[in-house]
């Protein structure tokens, strides 16, 4: 079993008037084959944490630890952080001209392992795994994200995941952009890489629809760059339910509601 311990983490990202303190103390543990999943309002440091993890140059851990199985993750690089296990799904994946889907995913998958997939296998993993997708074959040939509807280009974040095999997946915001028959297809495809490699998910959502597809083992809310709340599934419906307004404030009848 892995895990991956995130202790009193926070983070700044630089702007024009100067760095500017998004995560305040983000304390958090995943372990394989659990799902987590992050809910919070607009502004609130989900996607600041998935990309702290990851790795991104904007952001700037200012204290606070992030480990793997003991290993200091802050300590590597971008890459370094991929072999050792962790995966981004980028809420905006970005394209990449001129270089092909298939050559893109073989060469990931070459820097992961450290050698290169044999080739009649990998083309047949490749296939069967865009087929899981509903993914036309001439995919393949296409460059990277260019020109992708928002609905391929979650179905591509999910296709690397399925071919890479992480032990940690961050998922930010996989569900925004995505029509009914996306979303089912996006979620079937989550479930059946946590369900056959146990890794483990973070899932960060604004909303519960993906929830209905993805189960979650634990529910995280943020406010403010802190966890405000934990609790299971649950919470998640009476999120659906009550909205963030007794996290921020809201009215006097809906802290009174919160405090029954």
């Amino acid at each position: 079993m892995s895990t991956l311990e995130i202790r009193d983490l926070h983070v700044s990202v630089e702007t024009k008037e100067g760095p500017k303190p998004i995560l305040r103390g983000v304390d958090l543990t995943i372990n394989s084959g659990e799902v987590h999943a992050i809910m919070g309002p607009n502004g609130s440091g989900k996607s600041t944490l998935a990309y702290s993890i990851a790795g991104h140059p904007k952001y700037q851990v200012t204290s606070g630890s992030v480990t793997l199985d003991g290993e200091d993750v802050l300590e590597m690089s971008v890459d370094e952080r991929a072999r050792a296990g962790m995966f981004l799904a980028m809420q905006y994946p970005v394209e990449v001209p001129g270089v092909s889907v298939s050559n893109f995913l073989r060469t990931a998958k070459t820097a992961i392992d450290g050698e290169a997939p044999a080739l009649r296998h990998w083309v047949k993993d490749v296939k069967g795994a865009m087929e899981r997708l509903r993914m036309d074959e001439s995919f393949a040939e296409r460059s990277v994200n260019e020109g992708f509807s928002g609905g391929e280009k979650k179905r591509h974040e999910i296709l690397q995941m399925e071919l890479l095999k992480p032990k940690f997946a961050v998922l930010d915001e996989t569900d925004s952009g995505l029509d009914v028959d996306a979303l089912r297809v996006v979620s079937e495809g989550v479930n059946r890489v946590h369900g056959s490699t146990d890794a483990g998910i973070l899932l960060i959502t604004h909303y519960t629809r993906i929830l209905r597809y993805i189960k979650p083992d634990f529910v995280h809310v943020f406010v403010d760059g802190k966890v405000a709340e934990e609790g299971g599934p649950e919470l998640a419906d009476r999120l659906e339910s009550e909205g963030y307004d007794r996290y921020l404030g809201g009215s006097v009848e809906s802290a009174a509601a919160a405090s029954a």
